[in-house]
């Protein structure tokens, strides 16, 4: 049975099948791709109304396609007070934000009350915000830091208020690229192992990938494969998230960043290859809305949400840093032929706009 009829039977591909993809011309991996999409949610574009947070930017580890932290290329050091988060939290939500997605730097000053105090008092000011918080690399970071079990800080996060997990911090699962990109970062073993100890708790987080950098479309495969592994376990992803890389203010020389053409193919084959994870996002903040939005057609169904503020992404260059106003975002999605649906963190409907 050839590929194509594989595909659209469901069934699934092998390692080596799911490497021949890439040798796939791009309309017919995005017509795939777009009938897996249809067939779940229709012309369905997800989103939300979120504020992302970045409370310091300081980091004990240096990666090299980084360009938040501060070093060098970027020499502001800063770390927020519990009563600042507090405060962009509390606007935000007062401004429409239901979720706060919260994502530091590696800071070796601040202490572990800083971390899990902030959460704290912001579920006990908000108790309907929802918390997105902590990153499997951070939390690997805390572990190594102030010497806790991977389990102890898990449920320090949920005693204080976290109710679910970003993606962060995966990049890519091979080693040896690893090893060149974020020497000293948390391993592929340990971000599956802290995702897998949050999902045995009855909590859902995302998946994330670092793509068109310096790893090969095969790391790509293998990246997506394990995850889905891991799934079949758990089941305990609501998201991947493909992340383009962002190439400006860092330490890594990319000569050959990916076309337009190369970020749908992936996006295309993550939405054929991960069967048993729901949503594939197409993350506007690292791919542009403009083509997050023409990805909704290779297999997307979700496009994060407004934002309000962004320090990561726009560092590197991307264009995230004040957000996208609600009436532009719906605006956008309808123009482009999808159907605009606001959901909740864990992607229960709250409005859709017909």
């Amino acid at each position: 049975m050839d590929l194509v009829n594989k595909i659209k039977q469901g069934i699934r591909l092998t390692s080596q099948e799911a490497n021949e993809l890439y040798d796939f011309d791009l309309i017919t991996l995005g017509s795939l791709a777009d009938d897996i999409r249809t067939r779940r949610f229709g012309k369905k574009s997800y989103f939300n109304i979120n504020r992302h947070i970045n409370p310091t930017n300081i980091c004990a580890d240096v990666c090299k396609f980084c360009a938040y932290s501060a070093s060098r290329k970027n020499p502001n050091p800063y770390a927020m007070s519990h009563e600042e988060i507090l405060q962009i939290a509390k606007n935000s939500y007062a401004n429409g934000a239901k979720e706060v997605h919260i994502v530091s730097a590696h800071n070796p000053e601040v202490g572990m009350e800083w971390y899990m105090g902030g959460f704290r008092k912001i579920k006990d000011a908000l108790p309907d915000i929802h918390i997105k918080a902590l990153t499997a690399a951070e939390i690997d970071f805390l572990s190594r830091h102030y010497g806790h079990s991977y389990d102890t800080i898990i449920d320090m996060m949920i005693a204080n208020g976290v109710d679910s997990m970003p993606g962060g911090g995966a990049e890519i699962f091979d080693e040896e690229v690893r090893e060149y990109l974020c020497k000293g970062k948390v391993s592929s073993v340990g971000w599956l192992e802290i995702h897998r100890k949050w999902h045995e708790r009855g909590r859902q987080s995302n998946a994330t990938m670092l793509f068109g950098h310096v790893e090969s479309r095969a790391h790509r495969i293998d990246h997506m494969l394990r995850l889905r592994d891991l799934q079949d376990i758990t089941g305990g992803f609501n998201a991947f998230i493909p992340l383009v890389y962002q190439k400006e203010n860092n330490f890594l020389r990319v000569e050959n960043y990916p076309t337009a053409h190369e970020i749908l193919k992936t996006y295309a084959i993550s939405r054929i290859l991960l069967d048993n994870i729901p949503h594939i996002k197409a993350y506007w903040a690292t791919s542009t809305i403009g083509l997050a939005l023409i990805a909704q057609e290779y297999g997307c169904d979700d496009l994060d949400g407004t934002i309000e503020r962004e320090a990561i992404q726009s560092a590197a260059g991307a264009a995230s840093s004040h957000g996208m106003k609600l009436d532009e975002f719906v605006g956008l999605i309808k123009n482009a032929g999808f159907t605009p649906v606001e959901r909740d963190s864990l992607y229960n409907e709250l409005k859709i706009w017909e």
